[in-house]
């Protein structure tokens, strides 16, 4: 699971628990500028993930790390897919990042209204 907060202009995303160990990465720190939005998506863990490198991905149970697909390098942190949340980005490492949060609507809402306007 990961905990997403604004902080100085910044979107954070810290892994929680053993969600460091499974993604190799314990913080993600993003400019707001670099954040197109965000939904959530319990059926996206569903889609294809690319090729893992590096990460964990034990099909149903877990997908935790970095995957190269179609759409760029993805960032994924889900264990359940309930809780699943798809942050777009540009102009950054990872083309989007789907994390495990503990309150998806939420985590939509802060990130939706700390982006600047388009």
């Amino acid at each position: 699971m990961a905990r997403v907060s604004i902080e100085d202009g910044r979107l954070i995303v810290e892994m929680e628990g053993l969600g460091k160990l499974w993604a190799l990465k314990s913080r993600l720190v993003i400019p707001l500028a670099h954040v197109r939005g965000a939904t959530a998506d319990p059926g996206i863990v569903k889609e294809p993930k690319g090729l893992r490198a590096p990460g964990t991905h034990f099909p149903g149970v877990i997908t935790s790390g970095t995957f190269h697909g179609r759409d760029g390098r993805v960032f994924w942190d889900v264990r359940d897919a309930a809780k699943a949340v798809v942050i777009e980005l540009v102009d950054e490492r990872y083309a989007r990042l789907v994390v495990e949060v503990a309150d998806p609507r939420s985590t939509v809402a802060l990130v939706e209204q700390a982006i600047p306007a388009r």
